[in-house]
């Protein structure tokens, strides 16, 4: 009786850390993905960042929600690709867009058929004065609140959740961004055709608005819920 006990922990135990190994693979995965969608969005590699998507994948962007394969691509091609690189699926001369990804908490749910990230990007970008278009440089920091899905065995994107938060000239810096430097989405497709299929309720702010975008995870010592304090974070601002 007793040796079958043993055997019957033994495989509990196994089973356990198998599980644990698991998660950490989908971690690893999962980082991969979203350092992948970096590589390709700094080369203007378009095609490729919506094949990272799942079916049911959406995009939060200033201010919009793009919702399926169509409002995907309809940001990412439609309008990315057409503004920025003359529809070419590639770098052009001249186009500066790196993103660097950073500061990536993942969260796996115990399924492990869904996760969840927060990370951070640092944006340097712009156009070199011998480049067709308006010469223009400027840096760009946001926070990403990230969801992914595991379709046939494949970690992809379920929600790309970017909150851009400030802006700032090569030149003058962030201390002198003008108010809402980037407008926000204001009108739907198909009004709109490069438009968002649905607005952000609550609409984000930029800087000099300094939100806390909601943390997906609990405080990682006490287990609380993060409670935000918003309350000065637009002080400065008359809507």
């Amino acid at each position: 009786m007793s040796g079958k006990t043993d055997t019957t922990e033994l495989v509990k135990r196994v089973e356990a850390l198998e599980h644990q190994l698991g998660i950490q693979q989908d971690i690893h995965d999962i980082r991969r993905l979203q350092y992948a969608y970096g590589y390709f969005i700094d080369k203007s590699q378009y095609n490729e960042v919506v094949d990272l998507f799942a079916d049911s994948g959406e995009v939060w962007f200033l201010g919009g929600i793009y919702k399926g394969r169509e409002g995907v691509r309809r940001l990412y091609i439609e309008r990315f690709r057409k503004n920025f690189t003359d529809n070419h699926n590639g770098p052009r001369y001249g186009w500066l867009l790196d993103h660097p990804q950073l500061q990536m908490i993942v969260d796996v749910a115990d399924d492990r058929k869904t996760a969840k990230l927060r990370g951070r990007s640092m944006m340097q970008a712009g156009l070199h004065e011998t480049a067709k278009g308006n010469q223009r440089q400027w840096f760009e920091g946001g926070i990403y609140e990230n969801e992914y899905v595991r379709e046939n065995g494949v970690w992809k994107i379920r929600r790309l959740g970017y909150f851009p938060f400030w802006h700032g000239s090569f030149d003058e810096g962030w201390a002198k961004t003008p108010i809402d430097f980037i407008p926000m989405a204001k009108t739907l497709y198909p009004e709109d055709p490069l438009g968002p299929d649905e607005l952000i309720d609550p609409q984000p702010r930029l800087w000099p608005a300094t939100d806390t975008v909601p943390y997906h995870y609990r405080h990682p010592v006490t287990g609380k819920p993060i409670v935000l304090d918003n309350t000065r974070a637009r002080e400065g601002f008359r809507d």
